[in-house]
């Protein structure tokens, strides 16, 4: 038994459920229309659910940046003696942040929201790609795991992979879902997630590495498209679109204090 079994049989169960909704209105059982649909359902059922985590998140950042030119005063005050690493003035010092963050209202949980999501996203990996391969999981029995694999996109099936296929057809679904998927995320992050992000008293090397995420996440997503299976392309464009309009809200109506976005600045 895997850990993140009760994950991967809690999203069995919304999709199995999302096509039995799907199959009463009318859609056919093994079209890849409606099992795009079931997977889109069950996207937006996770992010849902998802969304009070989220928001911590966005409030977690506000907070932080807030925190950040006091933190950087109270260090300035300390800078001789916290480099020469005095125990007294580090007691102190640990203290007054302390201090700072209570003040703040700054959260203890840190990254924790952040960890709580990635079984989530790592069994929704699982339990596509699963049944794409034939292999079932709770709900999703032999008979939905035959239907999905039946299903098919412009011809190409569901449960196939990879980029080379039968004929020109099968390159331009795949490629056509991964180019999607990949040009998602890098208007993501390069228009809505890396203005908002604050880099002033970041290092040079991480702040690099950051104006370099959307090419490589983007670089990523292509690279996968080789490999994981077309339901999977398909649950990718679905997610990264709807993390594209959260980002943009984030973006238009909740930036964080003292970024690009905040300033309406677009970065170079």
């Amino acid at each position: 038994m895997s850990i993140l079994d009760p994950f991967t049989h809690a999203l069995a169960a919304v999709l199995a459920a999302a096509h039995t909704v799907a199959t009463n209105v009318g859609l056919a059982p093994d079209a890849g229309l409606t099992w795009v649909l079931c997977i889109a359902a069950l996207v937006v059922g996770v992010r849902l659910l998802l969304l009070p985590l989220v928001v911590h998140g966005v409030r977690a950042a506000h907070t932080s940046a807030r925190m950040r030119p006091h933190l950087k005063a109270l260090a300035d005050r300390h800078r001789t003696a916290l480099d020469a690493r005095d125990p007294e003035t580090m007691r102190v010092f640990m203290e007054q942040r302390r201090a700072l963050a209570r003040e703040h209202g700054a959260s203890r949980l840190g990254c924790l929201p952040l960890l709580l999501q990635l079984p989530v996203w790592i069994g929704l990996f699982h339990l596509i790609s699963d049944a794409a391969a034939g292999t079932t999981t709770g709900a999703m029995d032999a008979s939905l795991v035959a239907s999905l694999g039946a299903a098919t996109i412009a011809g190409v099936p569901l449960a196939d992979r990879g980029y080379a296929g039968a004929g020109p057809g099968h390159l331009m679904v795949v490629a056509g879902l991964a180019l999607t998927a990949a040009l998602l995320s890098c208007v993501t992050q390069r228009f809505f997630v890396l203005p908002t992000t604050v880099l002033a008293d970041v290092p040079e090397a991480m702040a690099q590495v950051q104006r370099m995420l959307p090419g490589l996440s983007a670089a990523g997503v292509l690279v996968a498209g080789g490999f994981v299976p077309v339901a999977l392309l398909a649950y990718w464009v679905c997610n990264n679109a709807w993390t594209l309009a959260q980002s943009a809200v984030v973006w238009r109506w909740f930036p964080t204090p003292g970024s690009p976005a905040a300033l309406r600045v677009t970065p170079t």
